[in-house]
């Protein structure tokens, strides 16, 4: 076990799959206490068991990040159990393959509700526990599609876009305050992940989606989850002291172009 984040207590939503599992596996790896949050029970039970199984310090809270109430409880939980809240990652989303034209407002709210919505709640409660813990790193994930446009994803984008000018802005709301709490996010290319592999399998040909996708990519390959968990870790770390209100592309070159 290394120690990049060594001692620090992290928070990782949608930790039961994709990118999130890896970070919370990487986290525990590199010395961090894990609290795994997530909808799917069952997932992230086995995640946090796999990080104890190895020797690591985790739990699994269940958590639906477009709820308060839950944020209330998951944050006050992690203050419970190891008094203080170093990282937060803000991980957990959903997908969308809709335009402007066709969306319906129930979709584009559900959607929001999650993406957007839970970004910002998550943010808020962190910055409260981390005042109190002498500072901390807030970590949000939020896409190549927050960056450029995508015909095909309106609601999407406008989340992951969102995230992206949430985070800035709570960077200089902290930095300004005075309170040593860094705020970044981080914008991954297409990462052959759980949600991006059912997106696929719904074109009903998801060998030749997933060729077109990596076609899409300078590099000529989608992302592995470990590709983007360790850009995670870089910013959680004290490596990245110096570093807030920052976008940290891990894309293959998508947006290069």
């Amino acid at each position: 076990m290394a120690d990049r984040v060594h001692g620090k207590v992290a928070l990782v939503t949608g930790g039961a799959l994709g990118i999130g599992e890896a970070c919370c596996k990487l986290f525990a790896r590199e010395g961090a206490k894990v609290a795994v949050t997530d909808v799917k029970e069952k997932e992230g039970e086995a995640v946090a068991n796999a990080i104890r199984d190895a020797g690591g310090d985790a739990v699994f809270m269940k958590h639906d990040v477009a709820s308060e109430e839950d944020w209330k409880r998951v944050v006050d939980g992690v203050g419970g159990k190891w008094g203080r809240l170093d990282v937060l990652v803000n991980n957990a989303g959903i997908g969308a393959t809709t335009n402007a034209e066709d969306d319906t407002l129930e979709k584009w709210r559900r959607l929001m509700s999650v993406n957007l919505d839970g970004v910002f709640l998550g943010t808020k409660y962190a910055i409260r526990a981390m005042k109190k813990s002498g500072g901390g790193a807030i970590i949000n994930i939020s896409s190549v599609l927050g960056l450029v446009g995508d015909g095909g994803a309106a609601s999407y984008c406008a989340s992951k876009g969102g995230i992206r000018l949430l985070t800035k802005s709570a960077a200089l709301y902290c930095a300004k305050a005075g309170y040593p709490i860094r705020v970044n996010s981080v914008h991954p290319g297409y990462v052959w992940t759980p949600m991006v592999r059912t997106a696929a399998e719904g074109t009903g040909d998801a060998a030749a989606t997933r060729k077109y996708l990596e076609s899409l990519h300078p590099l000529g390959r989608l992302g592995e989850v470990e590709d983007v968990a360790y850009g995670v870790l870089y910013l959680a770390s004290d490596e990245a002291a110096f570093v807030t209100g920052a976008e940290l592309v891990i894309d293959g070159g998508y947006t290069a172009q």
